[in-house]
Order: structure tokens, then sequence, then C-alpha cells
């Protein structure tokens, strides 16, 4: 690979009130190369991205930023995109409705005279998706892909645009390992063509499976750039660079007090929201006890999330049955408010879109599920509500510059504990989490996982659902393996292993 810089950035500092974001941040990314950015939430990575694309245009950021050797002072994101500097969000910027030719082209339509070319449009999308490996006709609606397929349309829209320097921020975080696997190797496939990347992830097995060099980011300052062919990198090291410590153990020391059967499903049985005869939970019956955590584990698809929206209040799916019982007591959960007020709380695995207001307040976004509380005689009290927000901020750690910040200028960590937060504020007793450390770095899922395990060390019942099987395997007493909407395993914390969840899945689909 020559050694020849496409990009370098220089002593790049941004602030935003009451925060420095970023402190003289230096980067320099050579041609050809997949560069990867690691760091916790809230190091800087986004923002430094959004510098570089232009989404902060010069004049809100010191320092100095070069591309093929000519300095650049973008003014707009337009402006980095007619060099050839593209990139893709971990929210992806597609319109559902449209078909993914018209995605690919939406806003450099291919027309004539003003009229759209729909059959040049038509076969370069198809080369395009040829290029990227999707199998998929140019007029198949983009809202109907799977996430995967459409972090594929973003990459084809991409190099519609002649892309030089593809940015891809956590573009895995809400793919299947098949999925994951196959971006990773298409990212290769890019490089090979003279496509230079730069990918922030947090799943340090994939980047140190395709980066070239790893640069670490912590509070808003470089701390160092790994050269992966001269280097044994080790991922224990860069956990060091991104959190200042060793991280000796990954998940807390758990010494569980497992009390009484706190809640018990019997024979749970839901269909499809839209296809009314199709059975997506068949029959599933289960318990959890009194300062015990149990886990779900399964593939995508395997009803995991259905099962938990269902139970919280009929959020999911139709002709619902099956009985529901609190501390032995049999009861009504067939409206959100029913379960809440039966201590049942559902910490959603989409927080933005479901779980936080992100253009509100961190003080509003915790109150939220148990207003009452906070009121006199149907009008909130702002002083209550700050006493209650600011004594969860510091609780839980929320890193903020206070709790009147929006949500929306959180990291994903701190995001995740506003939310844990709204839903603590109902006192539950059952605490439903689904992928509870979904997009957020290893030193907040510490935290999360601390917080879970001192919620389970105080008695509540906690069910777990993650896609991460070490997660599953490190936090949880129990473990119940989902399929095709049924459990087919239980396993205790001492039999449970990757390889005997695997295997119960396969087993399952084969029988």
């Amino acid at each position: 690979m020559a050694q020849e810089p496409i990009l370098s950035m220089r002593n790049i500092s941004k602030s935003f009130p009451g925060v420095q974001a970023l402190d003289n941040v230096n980067l320099t990314v050579y041609k050809s190369e997949i560069h990867a950015i690691v760091g916790e939430n809230g190091a800087g990575k986004s923002t430094l991205m959004k510098v570089l694309s232009g989404v902060y245009p010069y004049g809100q950021y010191e320092g100095e930023i070069h591309f093929e050797g000519k300095l650049q002072r973008f003014e707009d994101i337009r402006d980095s995109e007619a060099q050839g500097i593209i990139i893709i969000h971990q929210e992806l910027a597609l319109v559902p409705m449209l078909s993914i030719a018209e995605n690919i082209f939406l806003g450099h339509e291919l027309a004539k005279a003003g009229i759209i070319d729909w059959h040049t449009a038509y076969v370069r999308a198809q080369e395009l998706l040829n290029r990227v490996g999707l199998k998929e006709l140019p007029s198949a609606i983009v809202g109907r892909l799977g996430i995967g397929k459409q972090q594929l349309v973003e990459i084809a829209k991409a190099l519609a645009k002649r892309v030089r320097l593809l940015i891809l921020d956590e573009p895995t975080a809400s793919l299947n390992e098949t999925d994951s696997e196959a971006l990773l190797r298409l990212l290769l496939e890019l490089k090979a063509h003279d496509i230079t990347c730069i990918l922030i992830s947090h799943k340090l097995n994939e980047v140190m499976q395709v980066a070239d060099r790893i640069t670490i980011l912590r509070d808003g300052t470089t701390i160092e750039t790994l050269n992966c062919a001269e280097t044994l990198v080790k991922e224990d090291h860069i956990i060091r660079g991104m959190v200042g410590r060793d991280i000796q153990h990954r998940y807390p020391q758990r010494r569980p007090k497992i009390g009484e059967v706190i809640f018990e499903v019997r024979n749970w049985r839901v269909y499809h929201e839209q296809y009314v005869d199709y059975e997506v939970i068949k029959g599933v019956s289960f318990n959890v006890r009194r300062g015990e955590i149990v886990g779900i584990a399964g593939l995508m698809g395997s009803g995991r999330t259905e099962l938990a929206m269902s139970l919280f209040g009929h959020a999911y799916g139709r002709r619902i049955n099956g009985q529901v019982f609190i501390d032995g007591r049999e009861v009504n959960v067939s409206t959100i408010g029913d379960a809440i007020r039966h201590g049942l709380a559902y910490v959603t695995e989409d927080r933005k879109g479901w779980g936080l207001i992100l253009e509100q307040e961190i003080r509003k976004n915790v109150t939220l599920a148990n207003l009452p509380k906070v009121s006199q005689r149907g009008v909130i009290d702002e002083n209550s509500e700050a006493k209650v927000a600011q004594g969860f901020r510091e609780s839980l750690r929320i890193r903020c510059s206070s709790i009147e910040q929006f949500v929306v200028n959180l990291s994903g960590g701190n995001q995740q504990k506003v939310l844990l937060s709204k839903w603590l504020f109902t006192q539950p007793s059952l605490l439903i989490l689904d992928e509870p450390t979904r997009g957020i770095d290893v030193g907040a899922k510490y935290d999360i996982y601390t917080i879970i395990d001192g919620l389970a060390a105080e008695g509540k019942g906690i069910l777990l659902i993650s896609s991460e099987m070490p997660e599953l395997l490190g936090m949880c007493d129990r473990i119940y393996v989902m399929s095709e909407g049924q459990f087919v395993a239980e396993l205790p914390r001492s039999e449970a292993s990757q390889e005997r969840i695997m295997h119960a899945i396969v087993s399952s689909v084969q029988s």
C-alpha cells in the first residue's frame, strides 16, 4: 500500500456550550486503506466526521483539512461530496417508499432537458447493485428490504457519487452476523478498487479483521494510531486506550441472591399484526425470580422483541392470549398503563425512535413514564421533576452539562442511561431490557452492566434480550433459547455456552 495521504486533519478543535468535543485532534488517512476510528461514546468520533463532511462548516471549528493535497474549507455537505467524500450515518438516509434506483440517484437525478431518463437510471443502478453484491431489482421498494440490504443500497448510492473517501459510522450496529460479514467483505473489495474507507465501530473484532490502521480517540483528543501491518494489535490495548484504564473484567462479578418467582408467563400466544393467521409467539411459558437475570437468546426474527412488546401492554401483536402472574397472582397487562401499574417496564431496543424524545431535556425524559409522581393537581412541579432527574444523573453517572441538556446531544451510552432512568422512575419489579448495550462502547457497556447487576441485587427481576451471546453468558443466571416463536431450551449459567445455544437453535430448525 503506497504511503500517500489522501486526508490530513490537523489540530481540529470543536466546542459546544459547556463541552469541548474535539481538542487538537490529528488524523492522517492514506490512499486505498481502511482506517478505523474507535473510542468511547462521546470521544468525538462522529463530531470529527461531521467536521470533515461539512455538516459543521468552515468557521465553526478550528484547524485545517487537507484532502488530496489541497486545503479544503467545506461550507456544507454538498461541498465535501463534490470532492468525493461520502458519509453513511448509522441512521440510514433512505426514503422507504421510493425504489432502490430512485434512492441511489436522489438529489442528482439522471435527466435530459429536465426529464429523468429512467432507462439510464435503472441500467446504471443495476450496475451499482451488481458491484455491491445486492441481488435485488432497481425497482424494489427500499422499505421492504432488510437493514443489511439497505446498507448496501447506501454504499451503491455513494458509488454513484464517484466516492473517493467513504465514511461508515457504525455500519454493522443493527446487522446480524451474516450481513456484517458480507459488509466487511465488501469494504475489502472497495479497498482493492482504490476506494479509501474510514470505519467507525464499537465492534473491535470487526475493526481488527479489516482495518489497516486504527486511531483511538478519548475525550476529544487523539491517543494514538496503530499500524496493524507493523505490530500485533491486541483488543486489550485498544480498550485501554479508549477508556484510559485496564478493564480486568468485561462483566461485573455476579453474586446473585435469587428469591421466589416474581414473574411468570403461561402459554403465551401472539399473532402477527398484519398477517392475522400467522402465529408469531407459540405457547411460550417461562418465569423470572427475584434478584435473577434471565436471558433470551435467539437469532434475528426468532420472536424475542415481539414477545417482550406483547407482554408489555400488548404493544405488539393481535389475538394475544395466555396468562401473566406477578408474585403468584394473575394480572391483566392488556394495556401499557396496566403493565406499568403491575410493575413491568420495557426498555426498547430503539432508544432514539421509541424510547426517548431526543429534542427535549434530560429532565423531561426521565420523568415521562411517571408524570403523576412529579405533579400536583395535574400540573407538573418542575422543582420535583428537577430533583428526580438530578438524582438519576448522579446515581447512574449520566455525563452531561446539566439536566437541561437536550438528549439528542448526549452520547449513546448516556442516552441509554437516561432511558433506564425513565423506567426506573416507575419503580418496576420486573425490567425487560431489549438490546440494552446496542451501539455503545465497551466502557459504557460496563456501566450499564453494573447498573443491571445492582438492580438484580435490589431484588428486581431482569429479563435480558441480547444478540451478543458473550453478553448473555457474562450477565445471566439462566438463559432461554428462542427459535421461530418458541422456547427450545433452558440453560442454567453453569451449563450455558455459545455452542449449546447454537446447537439448540439449529436442532429446532431441523426438527
